[in-house]
């Protein structure tokens, strides 16, 4: 199936949960058969699965793009995309609870593949940051990557915060100032100043 059939999907999963939507709903959606879905997709399963691959490389690809646009490392930190942030903001979304509570397995696999494509990501920038003398060196990247994938990722399903206070905004300026302080040299909390009023 082509790209715009996947990103039609996306958002009929998301409007409609993992457990909800059905094949002969996306089949009535597309005006086709379900005979010609199956012949696609075995199963719903299996359309979740690249429903959920198809967004994480559209999700990556974003990333990337910003890391060639924006050159200064902490700058880079800073920016924000629309789609990255509704992505993020969809992690409490009654998709993400449905796969959850009825395809655990596919929900843990796509948040692995999540992790260890945004820890790629961070880890990059880590690089980039050191080589401008704005990040320290005597921290291992990946697991520092991978805290703060955690502590964004843990806004919706943490026993310990009062999602009410913060909001998930106030929270993710927060955990990336933490972030920030914590991995850069004098020269980049000089430049981490100019975001000090977020």
């Amino acid at each position: 199936m082509d790209k715009k059939f996947l990103e039609k999907v996306v958002d009929l999963f998301i409007d409609n949960g993992a457990k909800t939507l059905t094949m002969d709903d996306i089949a009535k959606e597309f005006g086709m058969s379900k005979k010609t879905l199956y012949q696609r997709y075995a199963n719903k399963e299996a359309l979740l699965e690249d429903v959920l691959q198809f967004k994480l490389k559209e999700i990556i690809e974003k990333l990337n793009e910003l890391d060639i646009r924006i050159e200064n490392a902490v700058d880079r930190m800073f920016c924000r995309d629309e789609q990255i942030e509704k992505a993020a903001q969809s992690n409490n979304s009654i998709l993400i609870r449905q796969l959850i509570k009825y395809y655990p397995a596919i929900f843990i696999k796509h948040m692995t593949e999540f992790c260890e494509s945004f820890t790629e990501v961070l880890i990059h920038n880590i690089g980039r940051g050191r080589d401008q003398g704005y990040y320290r060196t005597d921290f291992d990247a990946k697991i520092y990557a991978k805290l703060f994938f955690q502590m964004v990722m843990s806004y919706d399903h943490s026993p310990f915060l009062d999602t009410d206070r913060p909001d998930r905004t106030h929270y993710n300026n927060e955990v990336l100032m933490f972030y920030m302080n914590a991995i850069t040299t004098e020269k980049g909390k000089e430049h981490l100043k100019k975001y000090n009023n977020l």
